[in-house]
């Protein structure tokens, strides 16, 4: 368990970076995406195939691993969307509903029963987004994309603990990143009909920032993530990663120096998003050290 909780933190920090290396890509969200998981998976097949770690696997279950990179591959769409019509704060702030999005969808999907604190945790998180846009109202096509991209994660996670008892991580991040370039080839004549690009190849800058996004917070996180998943539930995972607007926020202040109010709200409402992931924290320890005796 305590490995786990390592192996999910470092991941959230990795994720830190995304948003950061978002707003640095020029290349608009649909393209950034596909860049990203086709340079993921070539990664993958090199390290896997060098390290002979790299394991076939049949066509339904290619199937169900690639439908959850394809759903991977949407989210990571209406978050760049966010980032780009907002700003980083706006985008990874919103991120945060994930863990109140899986705290009601978890148990309709694996018929289980709802769980009061759950949704009590969640609530706070709710509470603080509400009080942080209380300021921000001005970004409505961001935090709606935002929204939007918290909702797909909460089923991609969920799907994703499920895939976490039956494969190996890199297997299941492999397939994953090759399934859901895939499916966004299929789907990016039509995005880009709607969204027109004037180029689709990537500067030497923008290729560098999609090889370094890729390999550390691609790659090395997703398989931290999922190894994660194998001892701690996907609530749990969601809201944990409440934690990485603070490190994204913090870094695009530095980075980039972004003009932002930071009233008392604000404070307030990162106050409650750390205060239900801490408590959140002390649930699950108890409830582990109760199965040890």
């Amino acid at each position: 368990m305590k490995k786990a909780f390592i192996q999910l933190h470092i991941s959230i920090i990795l994720a830190g970076f995304t948003g950061v290396f978002g707003k640095a890509i020029s290349l608009n969200e649909g393209l950034l995406v596909w860049y990203r998981m086709l340079i993921s998976g070539i990664l993958l097949l090199l390290i896997l195939g060098a390290s002979r770690k790299l394991k076939a696997v049949s066509r339904k279950d290619f199937q169900r691993i690639a439908l959850t990179g394809c759903l991977l591959g949407l989210h990571w769409i209406f978050f760049y969307g966010s980032i780009k019509y907002s700003n980083i704060s706006v985008g990874v702030v919103c991120f945060s509903l994930t863990g109140f999005f899986t705290a009601i969808l978890a148990p309709i999907l694996n018929k289980k029963k709802f769980e009061a604190s759950e949704l009590l945790l969640s609530g706070l998180t709710l509470l603080g987004i509400g009080l942080i846009f209380s300021f921000d109202s001005q970004y409505r096509t961001g935090i709606l994309l935002g929204v939007m991209s918290s909702l797909l994660v909460a089923f991609y996670t969920i799907a994703n603990e499920r895939l976490a008892h039956s494969f190996k991580s890199e297997v299941i991040t492999v397939y994953q990143m090759i399934g859901g370039s895939i499916g966004l080839a299929f789907l990016m004549p039509f995005y880009l009909h709607y969204f027109p690009v004037e180029t689709m190849i990537p500067s030497w800058q923008d290729l560098g920032y999609l090889i370094m996004l890729s390999l550390f917070c691609t790659v090395l996180l997703y398989m931290l993530l999922i190894q994660a998943l194998n001892k701690i539930s996907a609530f749990t995972v969601n809201l944990s990663f409440n934690l990485e607007p603070i490190y994204t926020i913090i870094l695009a202040i530095l980075i980039y120096k972004e003009n932002r109010e930071l009233t008392w709200p604000f404070y307030i409402g990162l106050g409650l998003i750390i205060l239900s992931v801490v408590l959140q924290m002390v649930k699950v320890s108890r409830q582990h050290k109760k199965e040890l005796i």
